[in-house]
């Protein structure tokens, strides 16, 4: 790698081996929905698209000195074909607490992972993509929107985290 790519790679490598040898909390993840777009997408594909992603998940996180949170996660949910699709990855989110209520945060980032779909011969594929969040105490709602183009992709999907 060329050196100036050399500290963002240097810093990512120590978050995520950090977040998995000196993580506190664990975290269940329970898929909650996924919505396809509809100005993408045709009325028919949205009768025949499966919106309920049951499914679980878990993971370990770790606030750093900041307060951004910081987690290593799988999970396996039933896709938009009623198929499981795995995903596994490390997410990344800045936080805030904009309300006197200091257990009230709201959260955004990214995630970094590799699912596998039974659409593409559930071979691994990359993702990265952006998340947000709202969280009280040990519940959050957090999502991610996968991009795409007409009738494919185009998805908010979201989850429930609590935190054991």
């Amino acid at each position: 790698m060329p050196a100036r790519d050399n500290g963002l790679w240097r810093s990512f490598t120590a978050n995520v081996a950090k977040t998995w040898h000196a993580s506190p909390d664990q975290d269940i993840y329970l898929p909650a929905i996924s919505w396809h777009n509809r100005y993408f997408y045709s009325d028919e594909h949205i009768r025949r698209y499966n919106e309920r992603p049951w499914g679980a998940g878990y993971g370990v996180s770790r606030l750093d000195e900041r307060d951004n949170w910081h987690a290593l996660y799988m999970m396996a949910f039933k896709d938009s074909f009623n198929r499981w699709e795995p995903f596994a990855g490390y997410a990344w989110e800045s936080r805030w607490r904009p309300l006197a209520d200091k257990a009230f945060r709201v959260g955004a980032g990214f995630t970094l992972g590799v699912t596998a779909r039974h659409n593409w011969g559930y071979y691994p594929i990359p993702a990265v993509l952006p998340l947000a969040s709202v969280s009280y105490q040990k519940f959050t709602f957090q999502g991610t929107y996968i991009p795409g183009t007409r009738n494919n992709g185009n998805v908010f999907f979201a989850w429930l985290r609590w935190q054991i």
